[in-house]
């Protein structure tokens, strides 16, 4: 995409990379880089930091939590987790279905309303986000609680609220409704391998353990959301989506003498004149060390999230056969070169099409064998074969069952366009009278069946119960309704078919759509589901 001119949304942006991505963007001249931070200091600090670089872009600041609700973005973790009502606005959040409601007063999704980006780069690294949230402390404190007497509800809420995989998918959901809202054109995110490229003997760790559990939480974690970015990529509506994923350290920022900070706070400096006893040293009230009224001071080289590294610090881990490393001017150069359109061969999402198995020609082959096979089957056996609700959802074969239900009732896909609902939910409720089988058939693979008037068939086995009483939820998501609102939604589709085969160009070439439903053809379950999956619920596949 041409950069000039345009907004482009930068998350993470105050980091290491972020910094240097929105450095590299700066010099394409966009209109607008809103850089994202999740402290209000360091966004201000990069975007000072970037201005002499700006010329004519405007660089706005923002700051908080993308992951949470608005009114919870600008609160660290632990003011969350002890306000009650937060507490449960983000659990709802996370745990319920992605309504409206929570689309709103989402951070992220006020983001995007407020600049409607054209392109957004992700420098955010989500994986350490969650998984180190640690899940593993967590769930032993909750457990020791549990051998201790009764646990609250307030510990249970803390321990869901640790779990990063639930976190994760919501964050994706919630990114791909942004990205498709706003009409964004590319999407970047900066992800990671976990370990720095280094395999299950990184020697860099957080216990005694080598690797810790914390640490191969954020590596799958990390691998968790490139596949599920790989499935935003195959989504409808998406932007473009690309994700580079260094697998290396990557340094520096800065190079310099001064404070040493760990997390953002200055180390004070102490000391210990005289040894203590081992017996003593480390009980609650032992004292003999001192505070010498200073910062600890050094020389030292700024390596982004990973903290300060010393020299020797930074020597070992960028050694030939440890991590290495990788500069963020480097990450740069790929990220803003795919926003432009010209691959670099680093993209993973890409690498993913190139070498997963996909669809075959050897396959579309044997498909119509089998499914002749199926036919012949069918026909020694005098039945019909329609669902057995083993694949899911209970919406598809409710789909499947209703168009077999019109397809013993009109001759052809006009006969059901030109038909009349009243009349059609009748004659459905008639055919399920007389027919026993498929009646049986039904309600044994735990759909019930309603008719005309609100009476439901049903088997010992209901999949799809009323939630609530909440009946016609219930139909929607997996019932076989026959009564004549969804009869008449089924000749509504009927007729778009009608006027889609009558708008089709009747061209002979490879181009035509030599699949698609004409009006004069039998009524056939599995097209007619497929026609609803394609275009009520865009849910098409777009690649292979």
């Amino acid at each position: 995409m041409e950069l000039k001119g345009k907004t482009i949304l930068m998350l993470g942006g105050s980091g290491l990379v972020g910094h240097a991505v929105a450095r590299e963007l700066l010099q394409r001249g966009p209109k607008r880089i809103v850089l994202v931070a999740l402290y209000e200091d360091e966004v201000r600090a990069g975007a000072a930091s970037l201005a002499p670089f700006a010329g004519a872009t405007e660089i706005v600041t923002e700051w908080g939590d993308i992951f949470v609700p608005a009114d919870a973005a600008k609160l660290d973790r632990q003011a969350i987790l002890a306000d009650q009502r937060l507490r449960e606005t983000v659990l709802g959040d996370l745990l319920g279905e992605l309504s409206s409601e929570v689309l709103d007063r989402n951070f992220l999704f006020q983001l995007f309303r407020r600049y409607e980006p054209h392109a957004v780069v992700d420098c955010i690294n989500t994986a350490t986000a969650f998984a180190y949230q640690d899940v593993f402390h967590s769930a032993r404190d909750l457990l020791d609680a549990a051998r201790k007497g009764p646990v609250t509800l307030e510990q249970v809420e803390e321990h869901v609220l640790s779990i990063p995989m639930p976190q994760l998918i919501r964050h994706v959901q919630i990114m791909l409704q942004c990205l498709r809202s706003f009409g964004t054109e590319a999407y970047v995110k900066v992800g990671t391998s976990g370990t720095g490229g280094m395999g299950l003997n990184i020697p860099y760790t957080h216990s005694e353990e080598r690797p810790s559990r914390t640490l191969l939480a954020k590596s799958a974690v990390a691998g968790a959301h490139s596949l599920l970015l790989w499935l935003v990529a195959r989504t409808p509506g998406a932007p473009a989506t690309i994700e580079i994923k260094p697998t290396t350290a990557i340094a520096w920022r800065e190079i310099g003498y001064g404070p040493v900070r760990r997390r953002g706070e200055p180390v004070q400096l102490y000391d210990c004149p005289e040894p203590l006893p081992v017996t003593e040293a480390f009980q609650e009230r032992a004292e003999g060390w001192t505070d010498m009224g200073r910062l600890l001071e050094s020389v030292w080289a700024d390596c982004g999230e990973n903290g300060l590294f010393a020299r020797d610090e930074f020597e070992t881990v960028t050694s030939l056969r440890q991590m290495e490393f990788i500069t963020p001017e480097e990450v740069a150069t790929y990220v803003v070169s795919e926003l432009q359109g010209q691959p670099t061969g680093r993209d993973i999402m890409a690498a993913l099409d190139a070498s997963t198995a996909g669809p075959t020609y050897q396959a579309g082959l044997l498909r119509a064998a089998a499914i002749e096979r199926l036919d012949a089957l069918e026909r020694e056996h005098d039945l019909r074969s329609v669902a057995f609700e083993m694949l899911g959802p209970p919406r598809l074969t409710k789909f499947l069952y209703e168009a077999f239900v019109l397809s013993r009732l009109c001759a052809s896909v006009r006969v059901l366009a030109e038909s009349d609902a009243k009349q059609l939910a009748r004659q459905a409720d008639a055919l399920l009278k007389q027919d026993a089988e498929l009646r049986s058939t039904i309600v044994s693979v735990g759909l019930p069946i309603i008719v005309p008037g609100g009476k439901v068939y049903r088997g010992e086995l209901v999949i799809i119960q009323p939630d609530g009483g909440d009946i016609e939820a219930a139909v929607a998501r997996g019932w076989v309704d026959l009564r004549p609102g969804s009869c008449g939604t089924w000749i509504r589709r009927a007729q778009l078919m009608v006027e889609q085969a009558g708008r089709r160009d009747r061209r002979t070439d490879s181009g035509v759509e030599w699949g698609a439903i004409e009006p004069d053809d039998p009524i056939a379950p599995s097209r007619f589901a497929t026609w609803i999956f394609r275009y009520e619920d865009e849910g098409e596949r777009i690649k292979r």
